[in-house]
């Protein structure tokens, strides 16, 4: 079992900038991809950004492209997302997304809200 800690989240103007961050709570040394999703109200949960435990591959959401960064720290097992020019419609919960690739199983944070205001 492993629990993700994620941070960061809170109230922002649009145009404004947050950082995330997703901690796993023990070292990972299975292949695995760290990411984030969101969910505003009445939506599907949407992947926002990816990256694998090599850093080597990342992913991100058509809407987010060129304003998101995702990186990632194996040395404190954390995944830090970087949001620019954030929009209003970027609002939503933010929730961390640890999958074991070989295993194929998933972990989740308990989330953390993102609101952007006009």
């Amino acid at each position: 079992q492993v629990q993700l800690v994620e941070s960061g989240g809170g109230l922002v103007q649009a145009g404004g900038s947050l950082r995330l961050s997703c901690t796993a709570d023990r070292n990972i040394f299975s292949p695995n991809v760290m990411g984030w999703y969101r969910q505003a109200p009445g939506r599907q949960r949407e992947l926002v950004a990816s990256i694998t435990s090599g850093a080597s591959t990342t992913n991100y959401a058509d809407s987010v492209k060129g304003r998101f960064t995702i990186s990632r720290d194996n040395t404190k097992n954390t995944v830090y997302p970087q949001m620019n020019s954030l929009k209003p419609e970027d609002t939503a919960v933010y929730l961390c997304n640890l999958r074991f690739v070989l295993r194929n199983t998933d972990y989740w944070g308990q989330g953390t809200q993102v609101t952007v205001s006009q």
